[in-house]
């Protein structure tokens, strides 16, 4: 006959508390030092047939800007600004990217299915 109310397995609860400690603290771990190696990553993205290129951070921080001499014309300023808005953008999508990849790989470890259900 089944038991009512409570958790199967009895008192083996705290063990499996213990467990499930370990792995949060395992996974902790590991987000962590995958987060570090994200941070210390660059993104690199070209706009204007790469005329202008920016790079970016894992911090998604612009860490360098360069631009080509033809793209450089006192006449149209707008263009030279929209390559440069377009590499920025595009960069730190790579970034967020990698970020989300990041994220999925660890809540797929944790049996969610690479989502939250929240």
């Amino acid at each position: 006959m089944a038991k009512r109310g409570g958790f199967p397995g009895g008192m083996g609860m705290p063990g499996n508390m213990n467990n499930l400690m370990k792995q949060a603290q395992k996974m902790q771990r590991q987000m962590e030092e995958g987060q570090k190696e994200l941070e210390t990553k660059e993104f690199s993205a070209k706009s204007g047939g790469g005329a202008v290129e920016v790079v970016v951070s894992g911090k998604k921080e612009v860490v360098k800007v360069t631009i080509s001499e033809e793209a450089v014309d006192p006449d149209d300023i707008e263009t030279l600004q929209d390559m440069i808005v377009a590499a920025t953008n595009e960069a730190l999508r790579q970034a967020e990217e990698a970020n989300s990849a990041l994220m999925g790989k660890m809540a797929g470890g944790l049996g969610l299915g690479g989502g939250f259900p929240f």
